[in-house]
This record gives structure tokens, C-alpha cells and sequence, in this order.
């Protein structure tokens, strides 16, 4: 159930046509400078910021990334990237809002972390002449499409922190996501605390439930289009992985380049698991849960299944940020062990 690669294709034709118009709006803005209240307004975008090591060098797919300086205002649009900022201590002047959250484009586990909204800006189809107008000293990207044509869009704008290599199709963990954008900014010793205290969130949740390991597990969801399973490299996988479980054999076997696979009604029993976790996108979670042909799947028959019907949960699973996977560790931990039999 991957529809990101016909929307790719869009964004890519998108894109293109941009292009120019974003070539001519650089030109403008690099006629009128910065003004005092253009600095004034993004002072805060550093703050909590220790000056780091400048330039910085980031590595990714495109190649090494160079920050000549502490960035001052900061274009977030990978998924999670607007959170992470937060989280190190940043304030984005413009972001991505995914799920879509509204209002600040953030879950609530970051709600009162802006000091002013940022900008919103497109998800697969990003509005590169807002993005410029904003006039950005580093763009984030890391965990996205991968497409170059986006991505040599927006290096025409300013430092663009892409993906990194092997992170195609949004396969890229918080941790990684962290560690890029923590030396981004200058502040990479922030970065590894931040890890550090969430890896041991993770581990202390495995030690106190030894009943998940080598548990398999279904992660997958239900749109208006179909079913279809997560597969390894996804945050989602990895979440579950790191609390001792192991993903679906059949999804992994069926894993292509994308970061889910589609599975037809006929082909349900694909979901069994010892564990079998469904979140609804765009439909009420009853579409899952009253479905007969999902009842009849044996997990689902024995009661081994969760279907998220708490929106800020399946949020919070989905998103997959630093901040959103100890938000989600707190929520979803407990209802896993409901489930699975110690």
C-alpha cells in the first residue's frame, strides 16, 4: 500500500516546473538582503543552541553537506524533522505538517515547544517559492522521497540536508534523523544525549516485558484504497524490533523499495502474527476491526490484535521522532502486553 511513488512522480514534474520560479525569486531576495527584523525574527531559531563546530559536515546521498554556520532559521520538511529541531532546540521558521496535525504541525508530545507557528509548507508537492521567501540558511529533508529532482530544487535555495545514503522511501530511524540534524545545527554532543536517554527508554521497556522477544509481529494499516504491512527499515519496524519483537516473515519476504506492501483482501492471513497491530489513515478504525474478512484472521480470531483507535497513538507510532517515540513507548508498551502471553 505504497501510494508514494505515483505522488513521487507528481512532486518530480512539480518540481521541475518550480524551478525557474524559485531561480527567480533567489534573485530578488538576494537584491533586498536580510533586514534587521528578518534577523530579529529568526534569533530565536538558534536559541538553547550551543555554537558548535563550524562548518559542519553532514554525509548523505547527494553527498556531503557543508554548514559553513550556526543556522538561524531552518526549513524543516522531512517527516519528524520539524520535531527533532525542536527537540535539540531550534525554532523553524518553516515546516512540513504530514499527518496533518494542524495548528503547528506538530503532535501533542511537542505541543508548546514553538515560540511563534512556522510557516506551513507542502508535504510531496512543497511550495519551493514559499520556501524561498522564507529565506532559509538550512533546509531539512532527511527523511523523505529521496528524489533528486526535489532535492537539487532545493539546494538551489539553501544548504539542503537530504537523506542519507539508503534512506529512499522516508527508511530512516529517529536515531539516524537525530544524529544528521543534531550535526546540522552545531550542536551533535545534544544529538547523542538525546539518544542516549531514548535508547535506554527503549531498553527498559524490553527488559520489563521479556514476553515480546522474538514474538512476530504484523505492523500495518487500512486506508480507503486497502491493507498493507510495514516492512524492515521503516520506523515503525524498527520501534517494534528494538522492544525484542520480529517482523512479519511474509511481509519481509514480499519487502521491495518501498516502506510498506500492499496485501489484497483475498491475502489477509498475511497479517497473522503472534502479534497483529493495525492503525486506520482516513477511515473510521471500525473499517478494520468490523471487517469480517479481518476477524477471520487466526491472530484476530485469538484476540491477538490491536487496531489503534486513539489517534494520538497511531500518530505518535507513525510519526516516529525522538520526541514521538517515547510519547509512543508510554502509550503503546501497555497494550502490547495485553496481548501478547507472557
Amino acid at each position: 500500500m505504497n501510494a508514494s511513488a505515483p505522488r513521487a512522480r507528481r512532486s518530480r514534474r512539480a518540481s521541475v516546473l518550480a524551478a525557474g520560479a524559485v531561480a527567480a525569486l533567489l534573485v530578488g531576495l538576494s537584491a533586498c538582503g536580510s533586514s534587521d527584523d528578518s534577523d530579529s525574527s529568526a534569533s530565536s531559531a538558534s536559541e538553547g543552541a550551543s555554537t558548535g563546530a563550524f562548518p559542519a559536515k553532514v554525509a548523505t546521498k547527494f553527498g556531503e553537506v557543508t554548514v559553513d554556520k550556526q543556522p538561524r532559521r531552518i526549513v524543516a520538511l522531512g517527516w519528524g524533522d520539524a520535531e527533532t529541531v525542536l527537540a535539540l532546540g531550534g525554532q523553524p521558521v518553516g515546516a512540513s505538517d504530514w499527518l496533518p496535525f494542524g495548528g503547528e504541525g506538530v503532535g501533542p508530545w511537542a505541543k508548546g515547544m514553538y515560540d511563534k507557528k512556522p510557516e506551513l509548507i507542502g508535504t510531496m508537492e512543497p511550495e519551493f517559492e514559499k520556501i524561498a521567501s522564507l529565506q532559509p540558511d538550512l533546509i531539512l529533508d532527511t527523511k523523505s522521497s529521496g528524489d533528486q529532482t526535489r532535492y537539487d530544487t532545493l539546494k538551489k535555495i539553501a544548504p539542503t540536508v537530504g537523506v542519507p545514503k539508503g534512506g529512499d522511501q522516508y527508511k530512516l530511524s529517529w536515531e539516524q534523523q537525530t544524529t544528521m540534524i543534531a550535526a546540522a545545527m552545531g550542536v551533535p554532543e545534544k544529538g547523542e544525549k538525546l539518544i542516549a536517554e531514548t535508547e535506554k527508554k527503549f531498553e527498559a521497556a524490553a527488559k520489563a516485558h521479556p514476553e515480546f522477544k522474538d514474538k512476530t509481529i504484523t505492523v500495518g494499516s487500512r486506508t480507503s484504497e486497502g491493507f498493507g504491512v510495514y516492512v524492515g527499515g521503516t520506523g515503525r519496524i524498527d520501534f517494534v524490533e528494538r522492544l525484542g519483537f520480529e517482523n512479519n516473515p511474509k511481509a519481509e519476504a514480499q519487502a521491495g523499495e518501498g516502506f510498506s506492501v500492499s496485501v489484497s483482501k483475498e491475502n489477509l492471513d498475511m497479517l497473522d502474527a503472534d502479534l497483529t497491530v493495525m492503525a486506520p489513515i482516513g477511515i473510521p478504525a471500525t473499517d478494520i476491526s468490523g471487517d469480517p474478512l479481518y476477524k477471520a484472521i487466526p491472530s484476530v480470531k485469538a484476540g491477538n490484535d490491536i487496531v489503534f483507535d486513539d489517534k494520538d497513538i497511531s500518530q505518535a507510532f507513525a510519526t516516529d521522532s525522538v520526541l514521538s517515540v517515547s510519547y509512543a513507548l508510554e502509550k503503546v508498551v501497555p497494550l502490547f502486553a495485553e496481548k501478547v502471553a507472557k
